[in-house]
């Protein structure tokens, strides 16, 4: 089980209260969301491994020199030019102090919590995907992960609906449903129909309903380019106009949208704990942030 996150813990904060707090005030409605979220799923579906994937950079360097609105509305403050540093992410100002509390509390505990540099979580959850040799259930709130779900080889996307009580389960039959497209095919449609949260610009009048339909008709990207090529193909003028105009985006955003697969992963034991890690430090933690029930549910939980 690979979790992005950044997605769960930004919906434990706008899902519970910030009237719970620790006992000094401080708002931890993401921290023990977040071990709530754990625990459900760890209940559930009883995965043998969990990493809890994150974001060393939200808004890597390599993705914006190819589209620079990749993600531009959302940054807070830039880093210097020459700087390897991320640029800072607009985050609610009650948010940004749990995080270092969500990593070091789940660093206690013993699950894997894995970032690596110049990369997204989505990269991360990638890189491991490809290399899993049994089955992967992904837990995310980000569409783009569609991408990877692939029912040969056992990977499926569990998308939170209602906290992660109500999981979208996501495979390829309801990719064909919604969206006709499989795994791979997600890549061409998100990124010919665009996303504003990303700033991806997509292709100006190609909708997703437009854009699964060329899919459908031409096969992938590629078919539907060599399309508008092709003055016998079935390409309305509008749509051949718009496509041959957006041919410098067409030509990056495949590098934009697909997650990496070949992120250098760190040396760690991914086993899902069964004891914390160091039950002294968590036990620190728990009485400082007032983690009370959230934190002895999940203990309870790895410990069955």
């Amino acid at each position: 089980m690979l979790l992005d996150t950044a997605s769960l813990y930004f919906r434990a904060y706008f899902g519970v209260p910030e009237s719970v707090k620790a006992p000094d005030g401080t708002p931890v409605n993401a921290v023990r969301g977040l071990l709530e979220f754990i625990t459900r799923l760890v209940q559930d579906h009883r995965p043998d491994d969990l990493v809890a994937c994150m974001d060393a950079d939200w808004r890597p360097h390599w993705r914006v020199e190819l589209i620079p609105s990749y993600k531009a509305h959302r940054v807070a403050q830039e880093s210097p030019q020459g700087s390897t540093a991320p640029d800072a992410e607009e985050t609610p100002d009650t948010l940004s102090p749990q995080v270092p509390v969500i990593e070091e509390v789940l660093d206690a505990l013993g699950i894997a919590r894995v970032g690596v540099a110049a990369y997204e979580a989505d990269d991360v959850i990638g890189t491991y995907t490809a290399r899993a040799r049994g089955p992967v259930d992904i837990v995310t709130g980000d569409r783009d992960l569609f991408q990877l779900v692939d029912d040969a080889r056992g990977i499926r996307v569990l998308y939170p609906l209602k906290g992660v009580g109500t999981l979208q389960m996501t495979d390829e039959a309801l990719l064909r449903e919604k969206y006709g497209v499989n795994g791979p095919g997600y890549v061409d449609l998100a990124l010919l129909r665009g996303d504003p949260s990303d700033g991806l610009p997509g292709v100006p009048g190609i909708g997703e309903k437009t854009a699964a339909k060329l899919l459908d008709a031409f096969g992938d990207l590629a078919g539907i380019m060599a399309a508008v090529d092709d003055p016998k193909s079935k390409l309305t003028p509008s749509q051949r106009k718009r496509l041959d105009e957006a041919r410098p985006y067409v030509a990056v955003a495949p590098t934009v949208v697909r997650v990496a697969s070949d992120v250098p992963l760190p040396d760690v034991d991914v086993a899902l704990p069964h004891a914390p890690r160091d039950p002294a430090a968590l036990d620190a933690l728990a009485a400082r942030w007032g983690l009370g029930g959230s934190l002895g549910r999940l203990l309870t939980t790895l410990e069955a």
